[in-house]
């Protein structure tokens, strides 16, 4: 004679440790499976509430980048997950207290269905809010390490309205992209009001493992016009010699800065009196420059090592890049600063680690800086392109490492919502790309002999305002390359 099963058999004690983990996933699904409509009914609509709510906040990609780039946001975020951790833990309780008082199950014995019910059940519940909880945890960590806190965009110092002669230290008429005055004006709605332009210096530092002081060797300047979403990359190369200094900076009797302009940082390490401003005299001091030769005010910058570009890459897993000719360097100096090696990039498309690539952008024994120059900002055309959310996700605690010791910026805390915001309007395709690179920006060599050229900085300003009013015509009239047309595309 066969005998009906006890509530408390194998199918019956395992009914409870499904419902709290069907519970644990959807609120209240649990609950319906077990029979108990009102419960589930009261929970689906708080999910649905949860839901409409974030929907509500976040129904944009853009709203998720700048929620990621507020710490009061974030902050309110983890709030959030704790509470919703805390919902979906009672929820699934509930769930299987009620399933197994329905089964008049005692609160005694675990049977090991119960049990691996419950490590099922704390994993559904736990990994998904640790895993949020990391990532805000980063996020938060590194915005603040990163980023300063006043919200005022400022030039170091303010772009003057003349530029001093290379040999008399007498000036000549400039022009400035702004108005200089705009520019210390605390922005109550965004960033970039009051501005006609918003200019960015990016810096790539050469100040690796085994050097001694850094050298600016890359600058190129983004400026981006906010209302049409227009963006020119200014790039100076390293070796124009005195460049026009503001007013009231320097220690040199011509006004100017009569070196090579990539020992700027250093030079204000060593006379930080001669390089005042809101920032530090290294960077007073690049700013001040860049400034100067392009004739626009330079309201933020952002620096970034060797070692840290190569890291950077490694943590994105590398860098899919278009060569269009052979590179060749019998002599390539590596990352240690000591050692130098044979670099050899074949003609194609090449996928590169971030010791190659930083080879590619940064090697110029076979042709010119000036070549290199285009280089650079192929690479970081390849990098922003193929940076997918899925690599920085798997890979974002490193990448937030390297980026803390590696950058330095003095682009505020409360700017990176009002930046995030001109992402949708800016055509990366459709930038805009000037190098100011002899000899058609080439005045005369220097009279001592020693390296360097002297570049005639009416000329720069002239274009740097024609690129700003109209970049259709100049490129037509310049004959400049849309960074697209610059970095070139693999044949078919």
């Amino acid at each position: 004679m066969s005998h009906p099963a006890s509530p408390a058999s194998a199918g019956g004690s395992s009914r409870p440790a499904f419902a709290g983990l069907a519970s644990a996933v959807v609120p209240g699904l649990g609950h319906l499976v077990i029979g108990e409509r009102r419960r589930a009914l009261w929970l689906f609509g708080i999910d649905v509430a949860l839901i409409a709510v974030f929907l509500f906040f976040f129904n944009d990609p853009v709203d998720v980048i700048t929620a990621a780039v507020e710490p009061s946001t974030l902050a309110l975020l983890m709030i959030g997950n704790i509470l919703v951790l805390g919902y979906r833990v009672w929820a699934a309780d509930d769930a299987y207290r009620t399933a197994r008082t329905q089964l008049g199950i005692s609160p005694g014995g675990r049977s090991f269905a119960v049990i691996v019910g419950g490590v099922g059940l704390a994993i559904v519940l736990l990994a998904p809010h640790v895993a949020f909880g990391y990532y805000d945890l980063v996020q938060y960590n590194l915005i603040t390490t990163v980023f300063g806190e006043t919200a005022t965009p400022t030039t170091a110092p303010p772009v003057s309205t003349s530029a001093p002669s290379p040999d008399t230290g007498t000036t000549t008429p400039q022009t400035a992209g702004d108005d200089p005055t705009t520019t210390t004006t605390a922005a109550p709605v965004a960033i970039w009001d009051g501005l006609g332009r918003l200019n960015i210096l990016l810096l790539g530092g050469d100040f690796g493992t085994g050097r001694t002081g850094v050298r600016t060797d890359t600058m190129i300047t983004v400026s981006i016009d906010p209302e049409t979403g227009d963006v020119a990359m200014f790039s100076v190369p390293r070796n124009w010699t005195y460049a026009p200094l503001p007013a009231g900076y320097g220690v040199w009797d011509c006004d100017c800065y009569p070196e090579l302009i990539n020992e700027l940082w250093v030079m204000g390490e060593q006379h930080p009196a001669a390089f005042p401003g809101p920032g530090t005299p290294s960077e007073n001091a690049v700013k001040a420059v860049n400034s100067e030769f392009l004739g626009i005010p330079i309201h933020f910058y952002a620096l970034v090592n060797l070692d840290g570009f190569v890291d950077i890459i490694d943590s994105l897993g590398g860098v899919e890049i278009y060569v269009p000719s052979l590179v060749v360097d019998e002599e390539y100096p590596s990352e240690d600063g000591t050692t130098t090696e044979r670099i050899e990039i074949q003609p194609g498309l090449q996928e590169m680690d971030g010791h190659l690539a930083l080879a590619y952008a940064r090697t110029r024994h076979q042709d010119s800086d000036y070549f290199r120059m285009n280089r650079q900002r192929c690479v970081l055309e390849a990098v922003m392109e193929q940076a997918s959310p899925t690599d920085l996700l798997r890979n974002f605690g490193t990448l937030a490492d390297v980026i803390k010791r590696s950058v330095t910026t003095d682009i505020p805390l409360e700017a990176l919502p009002d930046l995030v915001k001109l992402l949708p309007n800016i055509d990366r395709e459709e930038i805009v790309s000037v190098r100011f690179i002899p000899p058609d920006y080439h005045l005369k060599f220097r009279d001592d002999g020693k390296p360097g050229r002297i570049a005639n900085i009416d000329l720069v300003h002239e274009h740097v305002e024609l690129v700003i009013d109209d970049p259709d015509r100049a490129v037509e009239e310049l004959g400049l390359n849309r960074l697209e047309d610059l970095c070139g595309e693999p044949p078919g």
